[in-house]
Formats: C-alpha cells, structure tokens, sequence
C-alpha cells in the first residue's frame, strides 16, 4: 500500500467515476464509500482494481461479530488496500473483522490493512455529548477509540487530523492515522467540521490523508492532483 494522497470518489455511478479516472496517466490511491458500493456492487471495486488503482473500501462496518467476520470475509476477496469499520463496535467485533479479513484473503496474498473509525470528522464535540451521550472530550474519546482498536490488533483508525499526533504518541508511529477533511487553503469546508491543509495534515501526524472535493470538483482534477501531492511530500 502506497502513502499517496487517496482520492474519494463520491460519484453515484461507474460512467461519472471513469470519466474522472480517465484524466489521469498514472495508477492512484482511491476511496470507494457507501454510495458509490451501494450503487453499483462490487463489480465496480474489481474494475477499478483492473486500472491499477490501490483502493480504500471505506464501509465502516457496524454490526454484531459474527456478522461483521462473515462481511469481512467476503470482502477479503475483492483484493482491495485498505477496509475499516467502526470502533463503536468494540473490541470483540475488531476481532471478528480481522479474523474475517485474513480468512477471506486469497492464498500468497497479503491482507488489506484494516483500520477504524473513531470520531466522524463530522462530528463536534457537542454533537458527540449530547447526541452520543459520551461524557468526554472529543479528543479523549478518539483516544480511546484508537487505544482499543490497537488492541484488538488493527493496524490503524481514521481520526481528524486534530488527533493524528496524540494517536501517534500513545499508538506508535507505524499505527495508521487515516484522516479525511482535507481541504485546500481558503477552500469550502463542506459538511466536514474537523478539517485541515494537505501540508498541514503531514505536519500534524497523519499517515494518509483522504481528498474528495478539492479534487473531484476542480476545474482541472490533474493539477489539483498534483498540488495536493505536492503540499502532502514536501514537509
């Protein structure tokens, strides 16, 4: 699994993901979600992999164990980079996903990297208190999330870039720190709450950074590319 910026392809359908994907000359890292999965199934993973594409299925996994194992385990065999699920879920459902995970992974293969989801960058702190019932700060509850996820023995969560270095001093430095919200300077935030700069992100702790609209949404998707790639390497 390579350390490029991944690209999240919040498009509703295969023709509006390859007329992105065609402007680009060189294999990327890509994120597939929920609506992009739900709309087309898993023949769309399997063709972007046949472009050369590392990808990030990103379907954050809820559910009992045993359910969440059996998900996982089919999954395994789509060949993708990097899979996660909730940290939510706890402890014995993390197990369960990478018991799946390695299950299902083909033979002389190597496993996807599986992470968890701890906070929605989405998610203020308010929200978290008074919607979640969760009495701490934002920044502990991350925490937690992450000291449970390592110990369920997952390679990484997805955080805000916020929580990136404190994960990295309590988690190591090769524990995944997975952060979307990423937006240019001076661009729109969107729906995300807890953003940062690509050069800011890599500063601040995080392994990988997730970019959607900066770059979907450019009036030159390449250069934008580039420009992010370029701010991301150059700390």
């Amino acid at each position: 699994m390579n350390n490029k910026p991944i690209i999240a392809l919040d498009f509703p359908s295969e023709k509006e993901v390859f007329g992105f994907l065609n402007h680009f000359e060189e294999p990327l890292f890509v994120k597939v979600g929920m609506e992009l999965y739900l709309q087309e199934g898993p023949a769309i993973v399997e063709k972007i992999k046949g472009q050369g594409h590392d990808i990030f299925l990103d379907l954050k996994l809820h559910d009992i164990p045993n359910t969440v194992k059996s998900a996982m385990k089919g999954l395994a065999r789509l060949g993708v980079d990097l899979v996660n699920v909730h940290a939510a879920g706890g402890i014995q459902m993390m197990e369960g996903a990478l018991e799946g995970l390695e299950a299902g992974t083909p033979s002389g293969r190597s496993r996807a990297a599986l992470i968890a989801v701890t906070q929605l960058t989405s998610t203020t702190e308010q929200q978290m208190q008074e919607e979640q019932n969760i009495q701490l700060s934002l920044i502990d509850s991350v925490l937690h999330y992450a000291q449970i996820t390592k110990k369920a023995g997952l390679d990484g969560v997805v955080c805000s870039v916020h929580e990136a270095e404190a994960i990295r001093d309590i988690c190591g430095n090769d524990f995944l720190r997975v952060t979307p919200g990423i937006r240019m300077a001076g661009g729109d935030s969107h729906d995300q709450k807890r953003i940062a700069t690509p050069d800011g992100a890599r500063s601040d702790g995080s392994s990988l950074i997730v970019v959607g609209r900066a770059i979907t949404k450019a009036e030159n998707p390449v250069e934008a590319y580039k420009r992010v790639v370029q701010l991301w390497e150059e700390n």
